[in-house]
């Protein structure tokens, strides 16, 4: 069994340092480390050299596709699987590669995800509403549970998740010029075709953002374009109502231990979120210039106008 961990890099900092120094420590060592930096100026890390199974490739900054940038990456590959992470998702163990690896030796699933966690002193809100899309008991998502799971069946994140690679390559990889959710849409066409997403619960990485308002809002705006441009595949199962869910959960659980000075915070932090998801569900009918700055990349767009 063959393993190959692919991370795009940018402006990477101590994190990815951190990242590297725990990969090569793990129980189940990669073979491979390849990286896939855009814009080799600005590349510094003190681990990298030293990792003797690591390569790296420069790219440039016009060339960065979310998914056609990891394709590159793994046509590079031969391993039985690929690993993907980013730059500043750190390994909570030493467990992590041989977790998230673990549930292939079923052979019905093709992809696995971890579990991303984020600090509750440095930011208590996004500490808790990680535990709905990460919570702690792991399993394995099918066609079947479609009914019940709606959109999250289709949940997979390349902050932290493996493909099997044979199966990677028949489907032909990540969708080529995705402004965001490349990982997701691929998790989409594996459950339509049969096969089976697991996620690993004890497969652990530290990874959150202490995002503004106004970030929130062009994430989702992204985010919600993203479904839009994947065609049908988003058409039969709904977000809005896990969304609303996650909202009501986060604020009665605050409210509950009497943190009060965070409510505002929750409520304009997700009402961004909402406006952002509605402007990008209707971003066909907006405005170029519009487009252009409630986008969290802008640059994606040059393509189209």
């Amino acid at each position: 069994m063959k393993i190959d961990v692919i991370i795009p890099t940018y402006r990477p900092d101590e994190k990815l340092d951190q990242n590297l120094s725990l990969l090569k420590r793990q129980t189940l060592t990669p073979d491979r480390i390849l990286l896939v930096n855009t814009e080799e100026s600005l590349f510094k890390s003190k681990v990298f050299p030293t990792l003797p199974q690591g390569e790296i490739i420069h790219i440039k900054k016009s060339q960065f596709d979310h998914g056609g940038t990891r394709n590159m990456a793994a046509s590079h590959c031969d391993g039985d699987f690929i690993v993907l992470l980013t730059q500043d998702a750190v390994p909570a163990d030493e467990y992590l590669i041989e977790n998230l690896i673990r549930p292939f030796e079923d052979p019905e699933v093709c992809a696995s995800y971890g579990r991303q966690m984020a600090d509750p002193e440095d930011n208590p809100v996004e500490a808790y509403t990680r535990l709905f899309n990460y919570p702690e008991e792991s399993r394995v998502k099918s066609r079947e549970d479609l009914p019940v799971l709606g959109i999250k069946t289709f949940f997979c994140s390349n902050v932290c998740a493996a493909y099997r690679k044979s199966v990677y390559d028949a489907m032909g990889g990540f969708p080529l010029h995705t402004i965001f959710n490349e990982d997701m849409i691929f998790a989409g066409r594996l459950i339509e075709a049969g096969k089976k997403i697991a996620y690993a619960a004890d497969a652990r990485v530290w990874h959150w953002h202490n995002y503004s308002a106004r970030e929130q809002l062009k994430r989702n705006f992204d985010l919600a374009v993203s479904q839009v441009d994947a065609g049908g595949l988003f058409d039969r199962v709904k977000s809005e109502s896990e969304g609303i869910r996650l909202v009501k959960d986060t604020m009665l659980h605050f409210l509950k231990e009497r943190r009060f000075r965070l409510l505002p915070y929750i409520f304009v932090q997700n009402a961004a979120k909402y406006i952002g998801y509605r402007l990008g569900k209707n971003y066909r009918r907006l405005p170029v210039s519009l487009i252009r700055k409630i986008s969290l990349n802008p640059s994606y767009w040059d393509a189209y106008f």
